[in-house]
């Protein structure tokens, strides 16, 4: 068995503990070990961070993908707005995705000669989560003074559609030319079910809060992303678009970078990606029988990483997210909507939450995303009285830890855990680079279950998925 990879460390944020709180990561504990992605899946692709040229191979792979890019309609005395998203900057570390903005700018103004190049940071439910990452990287320094982040409150504005006004961020759009700079990991396939993924921003991160409640209460996950789609093929929105950059993202790593003047068609490379790659991944968190799931990772509760699949993810890996025949996974906030007050759903083809997680032990993970639905279906230990106020404390979190329980330490949440499931198999969910840091018993059970995913996913899942998105192999 191998050592654990070491996981993301701890960051300094308004929205988790301070990170000297955190003594132990779970995958110090005894019995942890780790598999390489490759081991499970050798088909993966090669990848270019992590790797021995760190960022600079991604700023090298960023200047490779915009040489096909023309930029000559960019004149210097034009504004440029780079419109990022805030979960770029959790994908390992967020120093690749970093890289990228910084190489688009550079790459910009030497070709146009453009200077007032600024950066526009989106984000989700935490309204100062990408000002924090803006310092963190020395991107308001990079860009001069001109990078800050925005929220769905700020100052709209209303953008003609042909499906009547929404609403978009004024500060998004207050430039000439807007680059729509994102990343193919698939993030949140429970809500986006891989429809339209590279052009979700424009409905969600770049959009007014009216609009983003329209995509995740009005439309179930299916059809949520016809708002975006609205959005960016407005008249208003497309005489802007200058081009997109993605990072393009495998469960192993940072694999590239795609740049191109038509969304669509990177749109198309994106699902190919997103369904033949993750798609493997998550197939084979499917067949985990039983186990307990560790959160050790700084972000809220339903992103917390591993192999490149968030726990909101593995909620529902009871289900194929990926099959669109299927209309709700166990959790969206649509999906949530249909649960009556004691707890059970509504309507009868409302799958459960995943009843293979037997246990979900929360040793570091932030507040800011309504996480209550997690810790009432799925019995959670918490660790650390502070962990436990912070969460008491946040508005949208007030009733998790009624469902939860408190330890004092990683290491007693953990023999509490074995007690009371009778598992041995951990999932741990802390961003580990290349691999997943899992427990002996897990390890044996991914080796032994992935040949026969990866045949079926090939032969039988993968044409399915992308015949239902319309997409070619």
């Amino acid at each position: 068995m191998r050592p654990p990879i070491k996981p993301i460390p701890p960051r300094q944020s308004q929205y988790g503990i301070d990170p000297a709180l955190v003594k132990t990561r779970v995958c110090e504990l005894p019995g942890m070990t780790s598999v390489l992605l490759k081991e499970l899946f050798p088909d993966l692709p090669e990848v270019i961070y992590p790797g021995e040229g760190g960022v600079a191979a991604v700023r090298k792979a960023t200047e490779e993908a915009l040489q096909k890019i023309d930029m000559s309609k960019i004149k210097p005395e034009h504004s440029v707005n780079i419109l990022a998203s805030h979960h770029g900057f959790t994908l390992l570390g967020g120093e690749p995705y970093a890289e990228m903005l910084k190489t688009i700018k550079d790459v910009i103004e030497t070709r146009t000669g453009c200077k007032d190049i600024r950066l526009r940071a989106g984000v989700g439910l935490r309204f100062r989560e990408t000002e924090e990452y803006i310092k963190r990287y020395g991107l308001d320094q990079y860009f001069n003074g001109k990078a800050i982040g925005v929220a769905p409150i700020d100052q709209g504005i209303p953008i003609e559609t042909e499906i009547g006004t929404l609403y978009g961020i004024r500060k998004i759009y207050d430039a000439d030319w807007i680059v729509h700079a994102h990343n193919s990991d698939v993030r949140e396939v429970h809500f986006h079910r891989q429809v339209d993924r590279a052009v979700k921003p424009f409905g969600m991160s770049y959009a007014r809060i009216e609009t983003r409640s329209t995509y995740h209460q009005n439309l179930g996950p299916r059809a949520a992303n016809f708002t975006a789609r609205a959005i960016f093929d407005s008249p208003f929105v497309q005489k802007k678009f200058a081009f997109a950059s993605f990072l393009t993202v495998a469960p192993n790593g940072i694999i590239g970078v795609d740049a191109d003047s038509d969304l669509y068609a990177l749109n198309d490379r994106v699902t190919q990606i997103g369904c033949l790659y993750y798609g493997k991944m998550m197939t084979l968190f499917g067949e985990i029988d039983e186990c307990i799931a560790a959160l050790d990772f700084p972000c809220p509760v339903v992103y917390v990483f591993s192999a490149g699949v968030i726990y909101a993810n593995f909620a529902g890996a009871n289900t194929d997210l990926y099959d669109l025949d299927l209309p709700l996974p166990a959790y969206t906030w649509y999906t949530e909507a249909f649960y009556g007050k004691a707890g059970r759903p509504l309507l009868a083809d409302i799958p459960p939450v995943n009843p293979a997680i037997k246990m979900c032990v929360h040793n570091y993970a932030w507040t800011g995303y309504p996480s209550a639905f997690f810790s009432e279906h799925i019995p959670t230990v918490v660790v650390g009285q502070e962990q436990a106020d912070l969460f008491n404390r946040d508005p949208q979190n007030l009733t998790y830890m009624k469902h939860a329980v408190v330890a004092e330490t990683t290491e007693a949440a953990m023999e509490f855990a074995y007690k009371v499931t009778g598992t041995r198999k951990v999932i741990i969910f802390d961003g580990a680079m290349g691999g997943i840091n899992v427990s002996e018993p897990m390890a044996e059970l991914l080796l032994k279950k992935a040949p026969a995913v990866s045949e079926r996913v090939e032969n039988e899942l993968l044409p399915k998925w992308l015949r239902q998105r319309g997409v070619d192999r």
